[in-house]
């Protein structure tokens, strides 16, 4: 379970680094679609809550 949790974590993990670095190289390039940077920031926030979650469980766990 340890195992899972801590893959789930790192894919987590990279979603919101991926996601966050797409965003970034959106506004470099001059800001493009609104809508697309709005989407890229709920999904930045939804990945980084997700990994919020599965931190805590793993924590939880190894401390049990």
């Amino acid at each position: 379970m340890r195992t899972i949790l801590m893959v789930l974590l790192g894919l987590a993990m990279l979603g919101v680094l991926g996601v966050l670095a797409a965003g970034m190289i959106g506004l470099v390039r001059g800001g493009g679609d609104p809508m697309r940077s709005n989407r890229l920031m709920r999904w930045r926030v939804i990945l980084q809550a997700v990994a919020l979650v599965l931190f805590a469980l793993l924590l939880t766990l190894l401390h049990s």
